[in-house]
């Protein structure tokens, strides 16, 4: 079942659903890159998957199929295994006598096909789906196996209630904890965690010791959530537990700790960062979960968009100077870097980095941990880094002057340098610069374009439509500039030339299945802002952070806030979403 790429073009050229112009422009690009022009316009967002996938379905006559609001049988959901299923992108649906209709997002894998033919002995219907039908129904096998992990947990906590606590009379030695941990109940009850944090989509597990009992909470899409509560007594089982898979000291209560291991769970391989605390009533564990292979984003899919995003291409042609992204811890700003660091990964340029930690590994790219318990610091790396022939170096933070000085010098000797910043603004970059001992001479020498960002969650495709009334618009114009924001809405044709804003539609969320809350995952809000020759000059003359922001708006620079609202126009994030995170 094969389309020929002639016969799609011209399907899409008379579907209507992309500018003559755009798809001129995309069709330039597939035949320069040899691509499809339908996977070009999905990439450039002229066209989104669902509409791609119905006119492939269209026009290979299989039916297109949409089972984001369906509920399959579980009979027929389980006679393919979730990890076929996740791995192929292919679920069961429906079954009828002899036959069994499976909708999945490639109609051409005829292994998966044969597989499935040769395990029910039932004669197979493939149909067109879409990424969102396809993880709604995944997640229909995940609620079936929450239900089982809730009666695991209770069963192996009785269990655990047998088992002296740790920190006791009766166990006080390493090998009495490490004997502990590696119980048949105590292992099974952290890998059901572990497992069940994975599939909520979590991005933190926090186990929290209280007076009278264990809290666990996961944090998905930005805000915690209580997650189960457990019997206080199970608490030193658990943590010594995973300080044995993090190779961490067990008879260690007193100082922090930190260290790292990874699982494979359903198909999906993830890296765990583990930080342990002592707290009042116990100790307290944050696990990060950075799943592997989970880069490979573009710039558009994180957010950026229109002008913004050309200033971030432009820098990136630069082979010299600075690329800073700010923001606050779990912003995004490590994901916008490795996303840049992909673009640049091409044959014939050598990429060296210095992180804490390496979160995600890429082929091609000289990753390096630092290790301050040793020396090993950002300062060191880098000062080591310069004699390795880099023509890209990537620092994971600028902490401290020496870390600051070196990356503005290999910046002025010949490379180009990414790096973050902790600050709250794209202009609050430079004054911590400067308070960093940073030269503002230097500064204007090196640094190419400073992206601020913060991550807001994303509206699930069962959103409900709305329009502001006047009163509205205007106690929104207390933190926004509507009028640049519109300005910016019309340039990047979201909306038409006339429009107003009681015309312009925003959207609040609505319950899904696989998000009750109506929001799944996460998108960029940023503000890029490229240091112009008027902004040089504000930054040698002293210039206040507010001062160069005011400048860098009237050159075009949408402030996170504005960026924010231009998202909610666009139907991915609501207001409320965007005045949480930004005023944060």
């Amino acid at each position: 079942m094969f389309i020929e790429e002639k016969q799609l073009r011209e399907f899409i050229k008379d579907s209507g659903l992309v500018t003559r112009a755009d798809f001129l422009l995309a069709e330039k690009e597939a035949d320069e890159k040899k691509q499809s022009v339908g996977g070009i316009l999905v990439l450039r967002g002229k066209v989104n998957e669902d509409d791609l996938r119905k006119m492939q379905a269209y026009l290979l006559g299989i039916p297109f199929v949409d089972l984001k609001q369906q509920k399959i049988e579980f009979e027929t959901l389980s006679l393919l295994p979730e990890p076929i299923a996740r791995s192929h992108s292919i679920v069961a649906f429906k079954r009828s006598d002899k036959i069994l209709e499976v909708a999945m997002l490639d109609t051409d894998d005829l292994a998966a096909i044969d597989f499935i033919r040769k395990k029910t002995n039932l004669k197979i219907l493939p149909r067109l789906t879409d990424t969102a039908s396809i993880r709604s129904a995944i997640l229909q096998y995940q609620k079936s196996l929450k239900a089982e992990f809730g009666d695991l947990i209770k069963e192996e906590t009785d269990v655990l209630k047998q088992i002296p606590e740790a920190g006791s009379d009766k166990l006080t030695s390493a090998a009495d904890l490490k004997k502990l941990a590696e119980d048949v109940p105590v292992i099974r009850v952290v890998d059901t965690l572990l497992k069940h944090a994975v599939l909520q989509r979590a991005s933190d597990i926090h186990i929290e010791a209280q007076e009278k009992e264990l809290i666990v909470r996961y944090r998905i899409d930005g805000i915690l959530h209580d997650a189960m509560i457990l019997p206080k007594h199970v608490a030193s089982s658990i943590v010594a537990r995973i300080k044995v898979l993090a190779s961490l000291k067990l008879d260690e209560k007193r100082l922090p700790q930190d260290g790292r291991f990874k699982i494979e769970t359903s198909g999906d391989k993830v890296s765990l960062r583990v930080s342990i605390l002592p707290t009042y009533f116990g100790e307290k564990v944050v696990m990060r979960l950075l799943r592997e292979g989970a880069s490979g984003f573009t710039l558009e899919v994180l957010g950026f968009h229109g002008e913004a995003l050309e200033r971030v291409h432009e820098s990136l042609k630069l082979s010299t100077g600075m690329i800073l992204t700010t923001g606050p811890t779990g912003s995004g700003k490590t994901t916008t870097l490795y996303t840049m660091i992909d673009i640049l990964n091409t044959t014939d340029v050598n990429i060296s980095t210095v992180e804490d930690p390496i979160e995600y590994q890429m082929p091609r790219v000289n990753q390096t941990q630092v290790k301050p318990e040793i020396g090993f610091t950002f300062s060191s790396g880098l000062r080591s880094l310069v004699r390795q022939d880099p023509d890209i170096i990537m620092v994971g933070e600028i902490r401290d002057n020496e870390t600051a000085s070196l990356a503005i010098n290999a910046s002025l000797t010949g490379h180009l340098v990414l790096s973050t910043l902790h600050t709250n603004s794209a202009a609050g970059a430079i004054p911590r610069l400067i308070d960093m001992k940073v030269e503002p001479f230097l500064i204007v020498s090196t640094v190419n374009v400073i992206i601020a960002q913060r991550l807001v969650r994303k509206l699930c495709d069962t959103k409900e439509k709305y329009f502001l009334n006047k009163a509205g618009i205007a106690t929104l114009g207390k933190s926004v500039d509507m009028e640049r924001v519109l300005k910016a809405l019309k340039s990047g044709k979201i909306v038409p030339e006339s429009a107003v804003w009681e015309k312009v539609a925003f959207y609040r969320p609505r319950p899904a299945t696989d998000a009750p809350d109506g929001f799944l995952s996460r998108i960029g809000i940023h503000e890029v802002m490229k240091v112009t020759q008027s902004i040089r000059e504000l930054i040698i003359k002293g210039g206040t952070s507010a001062d160069i922001e005011a400048q860098a708006k009237k050159e075009g620079m949408l402030t996170m806030l504005e960026d924010g609202i231009f998202k909610c126009v666009q139907g991915h994030t609501t207001i409320e979403e965007v005045l949480r995170v930004v005023s944060e």
